[in-house]
């Protein structure tokens, strides 16, 4: 590790007001030389996208503090590709999301993108998500012990981590576990309403109930009261079926 001090950029999905990652900052400020570029407003649910026929807005609302116009893989993709670029950060760190980002989740939160794409431009990446929205400062915490331990020893992968923290105070947590994703039932039905006009509108239904949550899964960990830290691999290739996808485009 640079004998110099650590930097470290922050993002999120809840955008740059939210509790969560001032909550992060907070925990590491001391440690830790933090810039955070995030969404001007709450953009959960934004997965990988990024604005491709708009400009970024860019503004610094506070020193090394800017809300961006854009989804949170555009904040990443903007601090480390021009605004950061000839200091790149040693660690890329987000949230901390307001709510959980387990199992099947990952697949559209914003917040765990945001990490993502920190990893795809070659900088370590953690998510982070707290599973309720009140012990922040807890979160904190558990953030601040990962990166103190990644100063001592650095993450001995190249993975992206997804990291999922009960809401418990800190004294309540019963330490932390090494987990895989488990999986959600298909989210409930959409809900049919009609604007002032009569026009019918339609909001998504909540996520579904667990459906693969056993021990071993982050479900599990988490509802047991402990941390969950799932790392992540994005190669999405199912290697195990190229020779059978082989045979069958042959027609053998």
């Amino acid at each position: 590790m640079k004998d110099k001090a650590l930097k470290i950029l922050l993002s999120n999905d809840d955008g740059v007001y939210a509790e969560g990652i001032h909550a992060l900052a907070a925990a590491i400020k001391d440690i830790a030389d933090v810039t955070i570029v995030a969404p001007d407003r709450n953009r959960s649910g934004a997965s990988n996208s990024l604005t491709l026929e708009q400009p970024l807005r860019v503004t610094e609302i506070a020193d090394k503090v800017f809300s961006v116009q854009g989804t949170p893989t555009d904040c990443v993709h903007f601090a480390l590709n021009e605004l950061m670029k000839n200091d790149l950060p040693d660690l890329v760190l987000t949230g901390i999301n307001h709510g959980a980002n387990l199992g099947d989740d990952v697949l559209y939160s914003g917040t765990v993108a945001a990490a993502m794409e920190g990893h795809f431009l070659g900088v370590q990446a953690v998510a982070f998500s707290l599973v309720g929205k009140v012990n922040f400062a807890a979160a904190g915490k558990i953030a601040r012990q990962i990166v103190e331990q990644h100063i001592q020893a650095p993450i001995p992968t190249n993975r992206l981590l997804n990291v999922n923290i009960p809401d418990l105070s800190f004294e309540q947590l019963n330490g932390v576990k090494v987990t895989r994703l488990g999986a959600r039932h298909h989210s409930e039905a959409m809900i049919k309403q009609q604007d002032p006009r009569g026009h019918d509108i339609y909001w998504l239904g909540p996520p579904g109930k667990e459906q693969d949550a056993g021990e071993g899964t982050d479900f599990h960990a988490v509802d047991k009261g402990y941390v969950s830290v799932t790392p992540l691999q994005v190669d999405l290739t199912a290697h195990e079926s190229l020779a059978s996808m082989d045979n069958w485009l042959k027609g053998d």
